[in-house]
């Protein structure tokens, strides 16, 4: 499939979750080649709730009233609770799959049309490769990338004739606050924001459907459909695979924890 070419000296690329972290990043990135972007966050320039319908249309109207038009939507807003699926508050839950996969809905449900009025465009949607892999600890945090994975699969399909792309990011685990509190390393291949970032606008370029990080990644589904079960859990038990359950220093995690627990307390 071939997608109009979008240049990024003076794309307006709109950003959610990009106050700090992998948006963060990925602003500094775009900003660098000359795109102007427009950073939304609960916390940032324009006060972004992806979680809301209104909120979410409230930072697109700003965007296009103040430079006309959006190239490249990057879905990044995410929250990522850790803990025994029986013990996680419904409340958590709730709050994990609306900022996951509800955001996603949200921002591609507001700018699709608009992109495909104008015939191009481009879609990022920042998952996870715990949207291929289950972990221990993280089973909501899953379910939600899971969804996020298969969502941006279909809606790329489903559009792929307007000359607007939908892709998919994966990272592994990323040295942000999101993974505060986890020890990394030991087998379990860690990334910097700045790694995922680079891989995000490189996908302006390539229009790639699915773009792992690192790389060398993309084997997964091969190693996953080959190996049996049983050598891929003592593969996990090897590298520490329930570490999100086993290891988490509480302490080091609270301000992220608290965080969370305030927004599902707002969600409620």
């Amino acid at each position: 499939m071939s997608y109009p070419k979008i240049d990024l000296d003076g794309a307006v690329v709109a950003i959610t979750g990009g106050a700090r972290g992998i948006g963060q990043a990925t602003a500094q990135a775009f900003a660098s080649r000359g795109a102007q972007v427009c950073v939304g966050d609960l916390d940032g320039p324009h006060v972004l709730d992806v979680t809301s319908r209104a909120s979410f249309a409230a930072f697109v109207s700003a965007v296009l009233d103040a430079h006309g038009r959006i190239d490249v939507l990057v879905n990044n807003a995410g929250v990522m609770p850790l803990g025994a699926f029986l013990d996680e508050p419904d409340s958590i839950s709730r709050t994990t799959l609306a900022v996951n996969v509800e955001g996603l809905i949200n921002g591609m449900r507001l700018v699709l049309p608009h992109m495909i009025g104008r015939g191009s465009g481009h879609v990022v949607n920042v998952a996870s490769m715990a949207g291929k892999i289950p972990i221990p600890g993280m089973a909501v945090y899953n379910a939600s990338k899971f969804a996020a994975v298969g969502l941006t699969a279909a809606v790329r399909e489903e559009y792929a004739h307007t000359g607007v792309s939908v892709t998919a990011v994966l990272p592994s685990a990323v040295r942000t606050r999101l993974s505060s509190g986890v020890p990394l390393g030991r087998g379990m291949p860690t990334v910097d924001p700045e790694d995922v970032a680079k891989a995000i606008v490189h996908s302006v370029r390539t229009r790639r459907a699915s773009v792992p990080v690192p790389g060398y990644l993309a084997a997964w589904d091969l190693i996953d459909a080959a190996v049996p079960e049983r050598v891929l859990r003592l593969g996990r038990r090897l590298i520490g695979g329930r570490r999100a359950l086993t290891h988490v220093d509480h302490e080091k995690r609270r301000a992220y924890d608290d965080a969370i627990a305030a927004q599902a307390s707002s969600d409620a």
